[in-house]
């Protein structure tokens, strides 16, 4: 009896040890018949803001990341390495402390191998911080301030350009295009709103144009005929704000009921229908917004994208980071198959994996829905496109002139 019960202990000890060593990698799945090949789960992480004021970009991110991850789970070619990837969403809020929150609950997550986020430039820099200390490599699909990539971490990426690029490409824009001579720039007080409108306001003024008034509003502010009153006295030719959809649309619009009629411009923070709503059509008429990259129908793969994204999310506007969440994941699978063929399924969740995987998105060479996705030395896109819109009849279309 007693050697009877030191060999069931001995078989009850064996079989906790060996769910231990399959949880290294991630849950692992059995097929039901003895030949069929494990599979190992693994997670990439999407965080952004998917509640609050800026929660339509916010979950476009999450929209275009679970497209990804769908038909990734799809290839044979993953299926045939033994991996199955799932998505971990958490929402940072917009907020950086929250944000920081999210980062460390997406880093305590062993399965987690990636993350694609943030929206805010003020969430990616402080969260940033964790995922270079958990190993794990990050992509943004929307952060546009330059510090994100100028911190020296390795594991840090964006599929988008940088505020640099935008901002000097507004600021010859409203010089050539629009024909401005003063601008009064308005920022939200963040890292996104002020580098942009910092970039902007140097490019305009290196151009000849006048900047005759630098205010700041704070996020969540809804009152601005104050700051709008000031701005009239000064008889711009046109307001540029740096800042997101939800403040822009409201100084658009109290500006144009105070009778300060001239275009409100800003960056791809503006660049949804949000704004428009938010404004009044009528109020928005004749604003601009910069975006990253091309519009959708000139992005490489954009009409494939919209057919897939329309199946999968029926009624649902894309938004302007939906294709490059699409691309961010997209660009961590390739690598988790990269690392999987060299290292083995298994491997993926241990810290040579996640390293492996680091280094693999380095290396990107990717054709996606957006273009050719490759990295520069510090993470940055070398894909600089920059596309303005105009607000014409209710919706953005793009600007020709």
């Amino acid at each position: 009896m007693a050697r009877s019960k030191r060999f069931v202990a001995l078989v009850a000890l064996l079989a906790a040890l060996s769910l231990v060593v399959a949880g290294c990698g991630g849950k692992t799945e059995t097929g039901g018949t003895g030949g069929e090949k494990e599979t190992v789960t693994v997670k990439i992480g999407v965080i952004s803001p998917f509640t609050g004021d800026v929660a339509a970009l916010g979950l476009g991110i999450k929209n275009g990341a679970t497209l990804a991850i769908d038909e990734a789970n799809a290839d044979p070619e993953l299926q045939e390495l033994g991996v199955k990837i799932e998505g971990m969403f958490v929402d940072d809020a917009a907020d950086p402390k929250t944000a920081v929150n999210g980062a460390t609950q997406l880093t305590s997550d062993p399965a987690v191998v990636g993350v694609v986020g943030h929206l805010n430039s003020g969430c990616s820099i402080p969260a940033s911080a964790k995922y270079n200390e958990a190993g794990i490599v990050q992509i943004s699909p929307a952060s546009t301030n330059p510090k994100l990539t100028q911190q020296g971490f390795k594991n840090v990426f964006r599929v988008c350009t940088i505020d640099t690029v935008q901002g000097s490409f507004a600021g010859d824009f409203a010089v050539d295009k629009l024909g401005a001579k003063s601008v009064a720039v308005i920022s939200d007080s963040t890292p996104y709103g002020d580098g942009l409108a910092d970039e902007f306001a140097k490019q305009f003024q290196a151009r000849g144009g006048k900047v005759v008034s630098r205010d700041k509003i704070q996020l969540k502010d809804q009152d601005f005929k104050a700051l709008v009153t000031k701005i009239q006295g000064l008889k711009p030719d046109l307001i540029y704000f740096g800042g997101m959809y939800t403040e822009g649309g409201l100084i658009s619009k109290q500006a144009k009921e105070a009778g300060l009629r001239v275009p409100l411009m800003g960056g791809d923070g503006l660049y949804t229908q949000q704004f428009i709503d938010i404004a009044g059509a009528a109020n928005a008429e004749g604003d601009i917004a910069t975006s990253v990259g091309l519009p959708l129908d000139q992005q490489p793969k954009g009409q494939e994208f919209k057919a897939a994204f329309e199946k999968k999310f029926p009624g649902t506007n894309i938004e302007a980071y939906d294709t490059y969440a699409y691309d961010a994941t997209m660009v961590i699978v390739e690598a988790i198959k990269k690392v999987a063929k060299e290292m083995g399924a298994d491997k993926l969740a241990t810290p040579a994996g996640k390293q492996a995987i680091i280094d693999a998105v380095a290396k990107t060479d990717y054709d996606g829905v957006t273009g050719k996705v490759a990295f520069d030395e510090y993470g940055d896109t070398t894909n600089k496109a920059i596309t303005a819109y105009i607000v014409k009849g209710g919706a953005f279309v793009p600007y020709e002139q």
